[in-house]
């Protein structure tokens, strides 16, 4: 019994490194000793080999003799697929996402223990700093977008594979990450010489500086080039949209139940919007191109808005389809994952764990304006 209580007295660090380096050390020994099941069949096959596949603009690719190869035809991944071989695809799988959860999890646990020990993070202040660098996230990997559509074209792209891996999911959030630790240490830096009077400052400024550039980049590309092409239409009709949802999802939960907003205020808000855009985006860039003359629409990248696309094909009659699409539901869905968030975290708990909630709150915010301003900067920039 004293040996258990130790354990759980034990450094929370020292806790979190623990099982961060036992993890480590599982996939590591599994590699070695069953490279073909833990990394050909699980690492490679789910998290490496899609990224690859993307870096390189493939459709597939293919463990073949110990050697990697790329598929540039859906008939040929197909067969390869058929024919038992070990085929990676760009984008996620059920697989890849519920183990991008995990370490996201255990992400958060370490971040928390870190804002801990710098004695910051406890106040809304640090969720509206970070919100630029939620955009730049969706901005960057659009460049990688941008990347592949010149290859296709056959040019140089400004980022090229192997490391692009770090603008590819998941890679990018890494990247994103140590940015914006870098810009946060930055501030704190700033704010302890007596330069600025909040840290907040410096980090907004920095999270703003790198959305500008990235996007001032992808334009730079659709006035030069003839990969890259600029629809303003598609990022009005998203930008109005989601701002239209986000509105009246939060009036109507002011006036049914106000007190689901008491806790987060307009940190709700925000969340609301930001999966807004997610789902507008996802709505106009599956459904809705053609219409608005930006061209063909994109595919699904995600296994939740592909099985809702289906869900929504299989149920509702072809007739209703042609006018409503059968993408509508998934932003529903947003706003609902938005606001049973906003719920959960009621003034009790913002006021108890300060600094945790916010973390979470930032974090539910990214799942959702990351991909959605990815999506809408790919169907804005045709890429």
């Amino acid at each position: 019994m004293a040996g258990f209580s130790a354990r759980l007295d034990a450094d929370p660090e020292q806790l979190w490194l623990g099982v961060v380096g036992t993890l480590t050390t599982v996939l590591v020994v599994g590699t070695v000793l069953a490279r073909r099941l833990v990394y050909d069949r699980f690492i490679w096959q789910y998290f490496w080999g899609p990224v690859a596949a993307d870096g390189n603009g493939a459709q597939c690719a293919v463990i073949r003799d110990g050697d990697v190869s790329y598929l540039f035809s859906t008939t040929e991944c197909t067969s390869a697929e058929a024919a038992g071989e070990i085929v990676a695809y760009p984008g996620y799988t059920l697989v890849s996402e519920v183990g991008y959860v995990l370490v996201l999890l255990l992400a958060l646990v370490g971040v928390y223990l870190l804002l801990r020990r710098l004695g910051i993070g406890d106040s809304r202040s640090l969720f509206y700093a970070l919100f630029p660098f939620m955009l730049f996230g969706g901005a960057l990997r659009t460049i990688e977008d941008a990347g592949i559509a010149a290859l296709a074209a056959g040019s140089e792209p400004l980022i090229a594979f192997p490391v692009s891996a770090l603008i590819i999911s998941p890679f990018i959030y890494v990247t994103v990450f140590a940015m914006t630790l870098g810009a946060v240490g930055v501030g704190v830096a700033l704010e302890n010489r007596g330069v600025v009077d909040a840290y907040e400052y410096p980090v907004a400024a920095i999270g703003t500086l790198l959305v500008a550039s990235s996007v001032g980049y992808l334009t730079y590309l659709a006035v030069t080039t003839t990969y890259v092409s600029l629809r303003p239409q598609v990022l009005a009709v998203v930008a109005v949209g989601a701002t239209l949802s986000a509105a009246a999802t939060w009036l109507l939960i002011e006036r049914v139940a106000p007190a689901i907003n008491a806790g987060t205020g307009l940190m709700g808000l925000v969340l609301l919007w930001g999966h807004s855009v997610d789902g507008v985006a996802n709505v106009v860039g599956l459904d809705w191109m053609p219409a608005l003359g930006a061209g063909p629409n994109l595919v699904p990248k995600h296994p939740v808005n592909a099985a809702v696309v289906d869900i929504t094909g299989a149920v509702l009659p072809p007739s209703v389809l042609a006018v409503t699409g059968d993408t509508w539901p998934f932003l529903l869905l947003k706003l609902a994952a938005a606001t049973f968030v906003i719920w959960v975290f009621e003034p009790d708990l913002l006021e108890e764990s300060p600094r945790y909630s916010i973390l979470l709150l930032i974090a539910v915010l990214a799942v959702g304006l990351g991909p959605g301003t990815r999506d809408v900067l790919r169907a804005t920039f045709g890429v």
